[in-house]
This record gives structure tokens, sequence and C-alpha cells, in this order.
């Protein structure tokens, strides 16, 4: 017999993500625009952190911080980042203590990210994922929970050490 949990409160871990950031500069904006539109379409409330237009000469930090910052502080839930490789939005999206942004293009990460290392922000090419792709993994990544198994929260809690004492160093310089 199936338990009935659909009055069950909702945990960190149950709770479906909902508040959704995404950022793109030039090289994934047309994606990102097709994504937001997808996100909207899906049930998602989704906050555009820019590029609102195309323009060939922006700097992905610009869009991709401001969207982590979001993330850190909980405004929104997760996020999704794009540049043209996806490499400088996740390098630029870990620098801000709190978040564990990454480049994915496969299923397996898409969810496994979020399941064992709490995955808050997925990263795209946008020069070199498709849109179905693109749209195929903000949804696996979106339905995945983190498992929270005591391992899981014991490499995190290194992690989050290790960016403690980053910021701290930071701040005595």
């Amino acid at each position: 017999m199936n338990k009935d949990t659909s009055k069950e409160p909702q945990t960190e871990l149950t709770r479906r993500p909902h508040r959704i950031g995404i950022a793109a500069d030039h090289g994934g904006y047309e994606l990102k625009e097709y994504l937001v539109k997808m996100l909207v379409t899906a049930g998602y409330e989704a906050t555009d952190f820019g590029d609102r237009q195309l323009k060939g000469d922006d700097d992905y930090p610009d869009f991709i911080i401001p969207l982590a910052r979001a993330i850190a502080a909980g405004t929104v839930d997760r996020g999704v980042g794009i540049c043209g490789s996806g490499v400088g939005a996740s390098v630029a999206a870990n620098k801000v203590p709190g978040v564990r942004a990454c480049l994915i293009n496969e299923n397996f990460s898409a969810h496994q990210g979020v399941e064992d290392d709490d995955l808050n922000m997925i990263c795209f090419g946008g020069l070199l994922v498709g849109h179905v792709l693109a749209w195929e993994l903000v949804q696996t990544f979106l339905a995945a929970r983190f498992k929270g198994a005591e391992r899981f929260r014991r490499r995190l809690a290194k992690v989050s050490e290790l960016e403690g004492k980053a910021t701290k160093a930071a701040c005595e310089n």
C-alpha cells in the first residue's frame, strides 16, 4: 500500500526548486532566451540576470556573479549560467562562497551532481549545447534532490571549510 505523502511538510531535501535564476553573456544569449521561455512555460519563476540584449562585447562575470550571489543568498533556488563554452561561467560562479556550479553536458552528471554534491548551478556552453539537450539537462537538474547522506554532508562540510579559509585569507590581504 502506497503512503500518501502529499500532506507531509516539504523539507530542504524534498522541496522542488521553483525560483530559477538564469544568466548569459553573448555566447549564451540565444540559449538563455530559449530556456527562460521553457522555464516559464513549465511553471517555474524564472529570474533573468542578463544580458538582456545581444551585445558582442559583454563579459560573463557581469551576469554570472549576480546570479551566483542570488543563489548563495537564497533569493533563487538554483541557477543556470551560460557563456560560449560554459567554462568561464562555471569558474566565475564558483568564486562565490556557497555556490556549487559545474559545466554539464550529459544527463548523469545533471542529476548526480545535485544528489551527491548538492550542485546548485548548472553551466552550459551556449556555442556547444543545443536547445533540446540543454532543456533536457535543466529538467534533469531541477528534478534532482540532494540525498543528504552523511558522507555527502561530510564532503560538503570540507568544501565549505575551504571556502571559509579562502574568504578569510582574501579579507586579510
